[in-house]
């Protein structure tokens, strides 16, 4: 009995440095990707700010097996696309259009909204342009929640690359 105690104690009070120590670590998790392209910011940016045209470089968007929705008008305020990925809601609606840059917020059933920034900055004295994604991942209290997001930007990024990847060569293939 005396052991059980003092099994129970020391699993108790692990959870409580634990918990303790992921309360110190940030609640919010940013990832960023850049690529430079060949191309005027006119041209990045009709791809990446109408959801249609993410069908020509988005990886996700670019499966066949993906059965993506995107509303009419596809860009612009509210516009949305919406698919499931393993049995799971996705839902990417456009919170915001400048000039150069779309705010976007992506839902996934399940999991925490991220909030996207795509943005397109032309480059000083050359003929390119940096486009640009930031995601920033917001994460809630829980302690396993705060140390997986150590690992978020391992586990997103490459996709955010691919994709801006598959934009550059869009761009650079057009004549």
């Amino acid at each position: 009995m005396r052991l059980l105690k003092g099994f129970v104690i020391a699993v108790t009070g692990l959870f409580v440095v634990i918990t303790l120590l992921s309360l110190l670590m940030p609640s919010k998790v940013m990832t960023v990707r850049s690529v430079t392209i060949h191309g005027t910011t006119q041209q990045v940016f009709q791809e990446i700010k109408d959801l249609r045209q993410w069908k020509r470089w988005h990886p996700v968007f670019m499966l066949d097996s993906n059965t993506i929705s995107i509303s009419n008008p596809s860009s612009g305020v509210n516009a949305f696309a919406s698919w499931n990925t393993k049995g799971k809601e996705n839902k990417l609606t456009i919170t915001e259009v400048l000039a150069t840059q779309v705010k976007a917020s992506l839902y996934r059933r399940g999991e925490n909204t991220s909030e996207n920034i795509l943005s397109v900055t032309a480059l000083k004295d050359s003929n390119n342009v940096e486009a640009e994604w930031r995601v920033l991942t917001k994460l809630k209290w829980y302690p396993w929640e705060k140390f997986s997001g150590i690992f978020v930007d391992k586990i997103t990024g490459p996709g955010y690359e691919a994709a801006l990847n598959n934009l550059k060569v869009l761009i650079e293939g057009k004549p």
